[in-house]
């Protein structure tokens, strides 16, 4: 199947093409004849039809595949209408005025980001997951797409609860009544890879139960099989970045989603970090009631942290000074847990979904869903300190060095794109340093640099990124935004130096 949708896409491309680089070369030469121009984009429309023909004809081929691909066909059809839209409109670029084609891309982005996130809606498991992880990349995609795609952080679908009742019984063994006492068959939480719920075990523990969705095996391996064709198909309109890594590491953190047991794991290594912090809570696993798609761990009673926050500022904003100081205290919490998370554990929660931060009742943070969750080795958490410190003194040279040493590269091989690409992640926190109690991030001075990055990131692309930093650079933009919107009037360098004293602490240890 994918063989033979990659030379299917790539005959498709090829066509485009050839149409493309003709009109764009009359166009070169002054194509000033209507009835040139008329006959050229009568030819287009031709070539269209002969293309959705041949869609339709591949859709129907699809309909009549088993009935376990009938999604194939849904997301199929919408990935390859939108590529094939991205590729006329270069086509249909070269006979309007440049402003004109402009409006055109942009009306283009809002339709296509529209379609997308409705078949990911509506498909679920991998296509919605993705779709999530690219909602926090401003960095990707036009503004059309991230606003579309925002929506989709709490677009899972249900699950019948019967088919999730087997998923339990055929993981643990036995009837779900032999392991809980009470559970609640209507979900606290659902999620594109698994769903939530509340039980009670015999021994009276309050626990959530997380099972992975049924079928969702199959159906994320489909699903990002055709997303990195349609990416192929797409990237030359999309700011050039290195996609493969971004791809490859976007499949490896979904596959490890899959199995509870690594989440396991990874929860329980956080949960022993943060042991001596009663300001966060990580909960804690019950082993005996874990397999490879149940997870059950300790119930924490908790708020949605942007239903806490934004209750908050309302009365911050109406003059209210405990509520601002409440939430400018619960923000400086997230960003120190995870600076400690990523420069001192050496293993962070990748998924910075709000859903996954609850606050209590006394404002102690809850962190939820280590399914994405990223390691680095000593080394790589050494350069990250290193270049976060070079980065707030203001040490270009050195800054330019960490970089190179962590893996980056841009397609001339001078470091000014990396600058930029730095100072679109950590510019506007460096500001804020500098500035502490004025008022937080500065949105227009944000949007100009983000502006200003992504230009010269056209001229002279990154073509290499570490691995890491896909997710990294997800979580830095994610905390960013929430940063910006809530307005925080803190002190951001009092906790990322509570993490370097640690940091040094921890080093003179014995080991």
């Amino acid at each position: 199947m994918r063989t033979r949708a990659t030379a299917w896409l790539t005959a498709i491309d090829a066509a485009l093409q050839t149409v493309e680089q003709t009109l764009w070369t009359a166009r070169a030469g002054a194509l000033a004849a209507s009835d040139r121009a008329t006959k050229a984009w009568d030819e287009l429309e031709d070539g269209w039809l002969r293309l959705d023909g041949d869609l339709r004809e591949l859709g129907a081929e699809l309909g009549a595949w088993p009935r376990r691909c009938e999604r194939l066909v849904g997301a199929g059809w919408m990935l390859a209408g939108v590529a094939a839209s991205y590729r006329l409109h270069s086509t249909r670029a070269a006979l309007l005025p440049e402003p004109r084609a402009r409006a055109a891309l942009e009306r283009l982005h809002a339709r296509n980001a529209r379609r997308f996130a409705a078949t990911s809606a509506r498909q679920g498991a991998g296509m919605l997951k993705v779709g999530q992880l690219l909602s926090t990349r401003p960095d990707l995609l036009p503004e059309a797409w991230i606003t579309e795609l925002g929506r989709l952080q709490d677009a899972a679908p249900p699950v019948p609860f019967e088919a999730l009742r087997q998923r339990i019984e055929d993981d643990l063994g036995g009837p779900l009544e032999a392991h809980f006492s009470v559970f609640d068959e209507q979900p606290v939480a659902a999620a594109s890879i698994g769903v939530v719920h509340r039980a009670s075990t015999h021994s009276g523990v309050d626990v959530a139960v997380k099972i992975t969705r049924p079928d969702v095996r199959e159906c994320l391996e489909l699903d990002l099989d055709l997303l990195e064709l349609f990416l192929e198909s797409v990237k030359p309109l999309f700011p050039p970045t290195d996609y493969p890594t971004i791809v490859a590491e976007v499949r490896a953190m979904l596959r490890q989603e899959l199995d509870y047991r690594v989440e396991a794991q990874m929860m329980e290594r956080l949960a022993d970090f943060f042991a001596d912090r009663e300001s966060v809570i990580v909960p804690r696993t019950l082993p005996e009631l874990c397999g490879h798609d149940v997870l059950v761990s300790h119930f924490i009673e908790g708020r949605k942290i942007t239903l806490v926050l934004d209750e908050l500022r309302a009365r911050r904003d109406a003059g209210d000074a405990d509520a601002g100081a409440r939430l400018d205290g619960i923000l400086a919490l997230l960003l120190e847990t995870y600076a400690r998370q990523i420069l001192v554990a050496g293993v962070f929660q990748a998924d910075p979904h709000p859903g996954n931060f609850l606050v209590t009742a006394d404002d102690r943070l809850v962190l939820l869903d280590f399914g994405c969750t990223r390691t680095l080795a000593p080394p790589v958490r050494d350069r990250y300190l290193a270049l976060m410190g070079a980065f707030l003194t203001g040490d270009g040279e050195r800054l330019a060095a960490l970089l190179s040493e962590l893996g980056f590269a841009t397609a001339s091989g001078a470091p000014a794109t990396l600058h930029a690409f730095a100072e679109l992640l950590l510019g506007e926190f460096r500001a804020a340093m500098q500035n502490a109690g004025r008022g937080g991030l500065d949105a227009q001075a944000m949007l100009a640099n983000a502006k200003q990055a992504l230009a010269r990131m056209q001229e002279d692309p990154v073509i290499r990124i570490p691995a890491e930093f896909v997710m990294l650079g997800r979580v830095l933009l994610s905390l960013g935004g929430l940063f910006q919107h809530y307005r925080p009037a803190i002190d951001y360098a009092r906790p990322l130096l509570a993490v370097l004293a640690e940091r040094v602490e921890r080093a003179a240890q014995p080991s």
